[in-house]
């Protein structure tokens, strides 16, 4: 799964120690690389915490 622009390093570390996906470097950016399934999980995750950090900027 290719990572767009906009994830934090913490994001990264959280989905990294939380599913069991790996953190690959490419000519074409970062991919994280992993089962179906466990890249859907970490997908969920990261919009999920991309839609909080939205929020809280709106909220400011």
């Amino acid at each position: 799964m290719k990572l767009p622009n906009g994830f934090g390093e913490k994001m990264l570390a959280d989905v990294i120690s939380n599913f069991d996906v790996n953190l690959k470097h490419t000519e074409f950016g970062p991919k994280l690389i992993g089962s179906k399934e466990e890249l859907e999980n970490a997908k969920n995750f990261l919009v999920k915490s991309l839609n909080e950090r939205l929020r809280d900027f709106e909220n400011k």
